[in-house]
């Protein structure tokens, strides 16, 4: 089974902006509820789009210079980005379906 990917402030621009496929990141934090309430759809997500679209996570306490770039305020924020660049955001602990659907979306 796939694994979301773990980014750092160090890893997130080649990881993410450069990266050749969309990506998801799951902004969160280890001492936030809804964050663990949405990680195992996540993990799901990570095996269900292997190979098509990039799931990661980012520990905001861990690197608040990538949270701070794309003005996270809230917890879990989920960023999509194509080309480098945001295309879509989820705020909060969404089901797993709409996430699914954002993602089926993209690649469209």
């Amino acid at each position: 089974m796939a694994h979301p990917l773990v980014l750092t402030d160090a890893t997130f621009d080649q990881e993410v902006l450069q990266s050749d496929r969309p990506v998801l990141v799951d902004f969160w934090a280890e001492w936030c509820g809804p964050c663990k309430v949405i990680a195992p759809a996540i993990a799901e997500l990570a095996a269900e789009f292997e190979g098509k679209v990039k799931i990661a996570k980012l520990d905001v306490d861990s690197n608040n210079d990538s949270a701070a770039k794309f003005g996270i305020r809230g917890i879990p924020a989920l960023l999509i980005f194509k080309g480098g660049k945001k295309v879509d955001e989820i705020i909060g602990a969404a089901p797993k379906q709409v996430i699914k659907q954002r993602l089926e979306a993209l690649l469209k």
